[in-house]
């Protein structure tokens, strides 16, 4: 069993690496050419919950094995991530339409190093001096990416635009997530970690869907129709989202959240071929110092933490 967990945890987040690079190309896709980030956001609840219920109830018709028993604090943790992370995927909409998409992904990125730090506060899990350095590198980082195009040297101003802002915030709200869904699925009573993730994801996409329908039937109310109407490829928003969500989550009750934050970054890898390949974006050398700078300092935030 000590081997098979690894290796299992390891497997499925890489896997969802995968499902996430696939699910921010299409929601860019849709939010550049039909939809608002709320709208492009939304898609991805609304589509992935019918799925996501579906499957909990199938897996349990099939095992025989009773809904598990939720702990206090399932509800909080659970309605606190779901709004972090509907607020942070926003973040990074928006932030793809300021960016081209590999940035933008790199700049989520710095959800790794705010999971550390939001992990140690949250839930105690500690920090080293070593892993307080391998943040300070992955600042260093982020003064490359925030610094606009042309820019040189290092600025604070460097952080006062758009993007930057966008994607320091995207990368808290996606930590706050990240610790709060594990603390999450901590609270569901069983042994079997598929389990307890289905359970958790199908009671947040629930939440996310519905809190996303007010929001848009109050704020943005044509968007509920777009989101229809682009339903033909926001589907596959929500099954991606519906494979990449319950691969973070298993990964989540087997492995301590910033080490499963940490091998995602090979997501970057995949967003910088999304970039190129398929969206024709062009990376500036000061992206790609910033990228290499921004992972390294992740590398070492794994061996060291």
């Amino acid at each position: 069993m000590t081997h098979t967990l690894p290796d299992l945890w390891i497997l499925v987040t890489l896997a969802a690496a995968v499902f996430q690079t696939a699910r921010f190309m299409l929601q860019k896709y849709l939010a550049t050419a039909t939809l608002s980030a709320a709208g492009a956001t939304f898609s991805r609840f609304l589509y992935s919950a019918p799925f996501v219920v579906g499957g909990l109830f199938l897996y349990l018709h099939l095992s025989g094995v009773p809904l598990p028993q939720i702990n206090a604090g399932f509800w909080a943790y659970g309605l606190l991530g779901g709004t972090a992370q509907i607020l942070a995927t926003i973040c990074v909409v928006l932030l793809f339409k300021q960016r081209n998409f590999a940035v933008g992904i790199t700049f989520k990125k710095t959800e790794v190093i705010l999971t550390v730090l939001t992990g140690w506060l949250v839930l105690g899990e500690g920090v080293t001096g070593w892993g307080f350095a391998a943040i300070g590198l992955g600042v260093v980082g982020l003064f490359l990416l925030s610094g606009e195009k042309g820019a040189t040297g290092f600025h604070i101003r460097d952080f006062r635009n758009r993007a930057a802002g966008l994607g320091i915030a995207s990368g808290f709200l996606f930590a706050i997530s990240a610790v709060t869904y594990r603390g999450a699925t901590l609270a569901v009573v069983s042994d079997e970690p598929v389990l307890r993730a289905a359970v958790t994801l199908a009671a947040v996409v629930c939440m996310q869907a519905v809190i996303m329908a007010v929001w848009l039937r109050w704020r943005e109310p044509g968007q509920m129709r777009a989101v229809w109407h682009a339903r033909k490829v926001a589907v596959w928003i929500g099954l991606m989202s519906l494979g990449g969500s319950l691969c973070w989550f298993i990964a989540f009750t087997l492995q301590n959240a910033a080490y499963v934050k940490a091998l995602g970054q090979v997501e970057l890898i995949l967003s910088v071929a999304a970039a190129t390949l398929f969206f024709r974006e062009k990376i500036t050398l000061r992206e790609w110092a910033g990228m290499a700078v921004l992972v390294g300092s992740i590398l070492m935030l794994v061996l060291v933490t």
